[in-house]
């Protein structure tokens, strides 16, 4: 036995030793100063402080480490210094070391890295942290301070991504659900975009396990035929890069599955009508004498002469690169067989941006005055992080707003460029400039006629912004805004009004009260919220800051005469608190739940216990069938959600905890109305074969329908009673069958 455990031993240790040299390789194949003494030194510390443990995949600890370390160092491109730091990530959380130790041994920097880490690791998702602004600040403090901090935790993700499979399918919501919430836009906003596919591609792979498995057979099964598409495509590009004297490389881009499933769920499509599956990358070295923006254009005119350009589908991020730094020239053409290509044209300099991220040379700024946009980026979140919100969704989602949003480039009058979110209104271009402007702001001409403060602006607008000091920001004004910066500026100050308005309300109330010679006690206060049917006092004192109650009521009906109950004085009056409670229960109506939920079981969803332990989410409506999850309610009611179900991403991302994986049993029971949206050619006798197929083949009761017709064409919304998601399968494959059918979907409405 004891030599079991020996050789055991024995080959863990080559296994680690094995990926430890797999590291080194990785660093010395960069350019970075080589460090080889400082990164062994690091290795040796966090292997012994983490001996013993394994991970529950039944790996030594130690391989995680170092797992992310290849990461930051093959697919970030940082240095020694980051190395260092993700191989010591969970030193200091898992073991007796402390920052202080790693100051000592490895300096400041590593240790200031490292203490990041540790207080964000869980920390925005920890367990106990869910739902709490505070944790979700400290990734972003971290951040500001130090980007290599959510660089490294960026890889940390990509790795317990990557062996999510060992966890219970309930973690694997929660943690697949915060990826795709923040971590997948963080990695596009620091443009790292191979990071922020595979994340989606992995989050959707653990969320939708059998739809990735289907895209998944049908890619494969077109494998063949694009790479002869391909290779047939790119010939005579190859022949004219060639004649032109360039060194290139050609790259065949696949659209991820996760994007190839967004397309079809946001267009109702099925797989076959996804025609942009294929892109062509030409990374090419630049010549000397010319600037790389001349000769992108040199090779857009060389591969319109081969292939017809679409002439709405340029994108120009050359003369203009993206906030993530991204630089290339898109161009989509018509290739053979009358299939549309987009060909991405990149230099060297550029793809090594697109594929490693802006953030990962951060350190090769040449010192300029000028700031980057990763700088500019940066400063808007030190400014959510001056008034985040006191709810940790609504904070996130304002943090949201500032990742995934489309640039559009508009002018100042001096022709001063800046680059704004799309949907950008001429108020946010306000507050964009200066806050003081976005709160005097009355209106802007956009190129020299006068618009609204709501006025949508586009690519290439030159706006003027006018302001008076009299103004002041108004209630409707949060809906013209867009932008994480103008909403958070907008609130802060809503919130400043409010608070005085309360102040002010209270000295209304307590002056009225001190004219009947009463004071403020807690007795006087409920009269006086009964009065007006309030349950929370600052709610009350709001109303009366704003002059919105008559006061007189206080002395001529509340306290009219006093009641001539004697024990009226003994009678207990419910406390009621400040605007952040709740209001109290009558004593004795706490219900015990009357079953727990083992969260760590999966849930059967029986048609028996529906409404007895489970029901189904108002905002989704997911019937028998659909990939679903729970969330346990205090009561121990489960709220069953859609798995890809707005509510249920924000629930992932928050209450983790609260989480169990559900399964159907067999449903044929109950009934559900489902809506199928139908199209095709607007013949005589082509709605009594749709309604056949609904009711004699499948003997379908339908709720009502709605049907649209235009130039030929209809479109159809029947409102059907189905069982499960197999009765609609069914369904839309014998609907489909008729010939002037041209889709069949099953929609949210």
């Amino acid at each position: 036995m004891l030599q079991v455990e020996e050789h055991t031993l024995t080959n863990e240790e080559e296994q680690i030793k094995q990926e430890f040299e797999a590291l080194l390789d990785d660093y010395r194949n960069t350019n970075h100063r080589q460090k080889i003494e400082l990164i062994t030194k690091a290795f040796n510390f966090a292997n012994t402080a983490h001996k013993g443990i394994k991970r529950r995949s039944g790996e030594p600890y130690i391989l995680h480490p170092l797992a992310v370390a290849r990461i930051v160092v093959r697919e970030i491109g940082l240095g020694s210094t980051s190395i260092c730091s993700a191989l010591l990530h969970d030193v200091v959380e898992d073991t007796d070391y402390t920052v202080e130790d790693i100051e000592n041994l490895f300096g400041p920097k590593i240790a200031q890295i490292v203490d990041g880490l540790t207080k964000i690791s869980g920390g925005v998702f920890a367990e106990k942290a869910s739902a709490q602004a505070e944790n979700f600040r400290k990734l972003l403090l971290t951040m500001s301070e130090d980007i290599r901090v959510v660089l490294v935790k960026m890889a940390d993700r990509l790795h317990n991504m990557r062996t999510l499979g060992s966890m219970p399918p309930a973690k694997q919501y929660k943690i697949a659900g915060e990826t795709t919430y923040i971590y997948a836009p963080l990695a596009h906003r620091l443009g790292l975009f191979r990071i922020k596919n595979e994340l989606e591609n992995l989050s959707f792979k653990y969320e939708h396990p059998e739809t990735y498995r289907q895209i998944e057979e049908k890619l494969a099964v077109d494998e063949e035929a694009r790479a002869l598409f391909f290779q047939e495509f790119s010939k005579p590009i190859k022949l004219k890069m060639a004649k032109m004297g360039y060194e290139f490389f050609l790259k065949e881009r696949i659209k991820s599955i996760y994007s190839i499933w967004n397309k079809m769920s946001a267009r109702n499509i099925p797989f076959e009508e996804v025609y942009d599956i294929l892109a062509l990358r030409i990374v090419f070295k630049p010549k000397p004498g010319l600037s790389e923006k001349d000769q992108c254009w040199m090779l857009y005119s060389a591969m319109t002469e081969i292939y017809k350009p679409h002439p709405e589908r340029i994108r120009d991020w050359v003369s203009t690169p993206k906030a993530n730094g991204y630089e290339a020239l898109h161009v989509t053409v018509m290739g053979p067989m009358g299939r549309w290509v987009e060909i991405q044209i990149r230099s060297e300099r550029m793809n090594d941006i697109a594929e490693k991220g802006l953030a990962a040379h951060w350190k090769y700024k040449s010192g300029e005055s000028e700031e980057s946009e990763l700088d500019k980026w940066m400063k808007t979140i030190k400014e959510l992080l001056d008034n985040p919100e006191p709810n940790a969704i609504d904070f996130m989602d304002t943090f949201k707003l500032n990742l995934f949003a489309s640039e559009i480039f508009v002018f100042t009058p001096k022709g001063e460029i800046k680059t704004l979110a799309m949907g950008s209104t001429a108020l946010d271009f306000a507050f964009d400039l200066h806050s003081d402007l976005g709160m005097h702001c009355i209106g802007a001409k956009v190129n020299h006629k006068l618009v609204p403060l709501s006025y949508r602006l586009n690519s290439g607008d030159q706006v003027e912004i006018l302001t008076s000091r009299k103004q002041t920001p108004q209630p409707e004004w949060e809906e013209y805004v867009t932008t994480a910066r103008a909403k958070t500026k907008l609130k802060a100050y809503f919130k400043r009004v409010e608070k005085s308005t309360i102040i002010d309300g209270q000295k209304k109330i307590e002056d009225a009260l001190a004219a009947i010679n009463l004071k403020p006690e807690n007795e006087n206060i409920v009269r006086i919220l009964n009065h007006y049917n309030y349950n929370q006092r600052n709610a009350l004192y709001l109303q009366a800051g704003k002059g919105l109650l008559n006061l007189d009521d206080i002395s001529k009906v509340i306290f009219k005469q006093k009641s001539q109950n004697v024990f009226a004085r003994y009678l207990k009056i419910p406390f009621v608190g400040n605007s952040d409670s709740k209001q109290s229960k009558p004593v004795g109506t706490d219900t015990v739940p009357a079953f727990k939920v083992d969260r760590n079981k999966k849930f059967i969803l029986t048609e028996e216990n529906l409404g007895v332990n489970y029901k189904f989410a108002e905002c989704c409506h997911p019937i028998p069938g659909d990939d679903v999850l729970g969330y346990v309610e205090d009561s121990e009611m489960v709220i069953v959600h859609k798995r890809q179900c707005p509510t249920a991403t924000k629930l992932k991302t928050n209450f983790g905890q609260r989480l169990v994986s559900a399964a159907w049993e067999t449903h044929k029971a109950l009934s559900f109305i489902e809506v199928l949206e139908i199209r095709g050619i607007d013949k005589k006798g082509v709605l009594i074969e749709i309604l056949k197929v609904i009711s004699e083949k499948y003997g379908g009761n339908i709720s009502r329908m709605n049907i649209e017709t235009n130039a030929g064409i209809f479109v159809g919304r029947f409102y059907i009673y189905v069982h499960d998601t197999e009765d609609i399968d069914i369904l839309c494959k014998n609907i489909n069958k008729i010939k002037e059918v041209n889709s069949v979907h099953r929609i949210q409405e």
